[in-house]
């Protein structure tokens, strides 16, 4: 005969062996998920699905490290109040992400209030009122890609626990290494379709999408416009003021272009100072008015 203890006992024990054998399924779910894309959006994905379904956050992030800025930017933000911080950059060192990139440290904050560390930015953004913070750095050969940070537990009144820093941590670790190789694809991708100085499309590329681009335009019935325009006197910029002031200028023009195109339009780097932009779905009227604005800062331009 069981006792009352003995029941509470075993209830315990079989709720322990079934989350060890969620635990087990997630793991492994995720290992397959990891080795089957190399697409950095996938991956991403894949991981904060499977840490989602076990930790069960209300809202949660991952953010990967900008090497040129130090600064953490949301590659993934999920729950209430998520559009309105997707813009936001976190120094190294800000908040308890910016922390824990910086210290290269897995960090437990049961209450937020009792915490220096946290910052009421996101939460001002978001309208939203963190209480816990479980957060995770995405570490691969002694280097920090970014960090995981999941907030308030599902269950009202629940922080997180311990447990839970544990899981996360081993969940980040065999994230890191299939993130690693899918920021590596990317860049070489990159690298293939893009011009390295201007950072805009290159002339390879465009041969390759014009094409389709066409052809889209012809299927769907609206206007295709190409703007092809090269700036003057950029060869006595050169010769006056040396090579890198002239790729100073370049990169400059790359990203006025870059401010007044829209995502679905192609910006290119022909060659030297030839630029293109395909402009979808606009009439010609509005393909010079683009390169109107373009001119007028361009040749203001010291």
């Amino acid at each position: 005969m069981e006792t009352p203890g003995n029941c509470n006992l075993n209830s315990r024990e079989a709720r322990e062996l079934e989350q060890k054998r969620l635990q087990l399924a997630v793991f492994t779910e995720l290992g397959k998920a990891l080795t089957s894309s190399l697409d950095l959006k996938e991956v991403l994905n894949s991981v904060m699905e499977k840490i989602s379904e076990l930790l069960h956050p209300k809202n949660w992030s991952l953010l990967l490290l900008d090497e040129s800025t130090n600064e953490l930017k949301f590659e993934i933000v999920v729950g209430k109040g998520s559009e309105r911080i997707k813009a936001l950059r976190l120094k190294l060192g800000e908040g308890v992400a910016g922390w824990v990139a910086r210290e290269k440290k897995p960090l437990l904050v049961p209450d937020v209030g009792k915490d220096p560390r946290f910052s009421k930015k996101a939460d001002e953004m978001s309208n939203f009122t963190t209480q816990s913070i479980v957060c995770v750095p995405l570490m691969t050969r002694g280097k920090c890609l970014g960090v995981i940070e999941l907030i308030n537990k599902v269950e009202d009144g629940a922080g997180f626990s311990e447990d839970d820093l544990l899981i996360l941590t081993t969940l980040a670790d065999y994230s890191a290494i299939a993130i690693e190789n899918a920021i590596f694809f990317n860049r070489v991708q990159e690298l293939t379709i893009t011009d390295d100085l201007t950072k805009l499309y290159n002339s390879r590329f465009l041969h390759s999408r014009l094409e389709y681009e066409v052809e889209r335009a012809r299927r769907f019935k609206y206007d295709l416009s190409m703007i092809f325009f090269d700036l003057d006197y950029f060869k006595e910029v050169n010769d006056t003021h040396g090579h890198l002031r002239g790729s100073k200028l370049l990169q400059e023009v790359a990203q006025l272009i870059l401010s007044m195109v829209r995502n679905v339009d192609l910006a290119c780097r022909y060659g030297g100072d030839e630029f293109i932009i395909s402009d979808a779905g606009h009439p010609e009227k509005n393909a010079v008015t683009v390169a109107e604005k373009l001119r007028r800062p361009v040749k203001g331009a010291n």
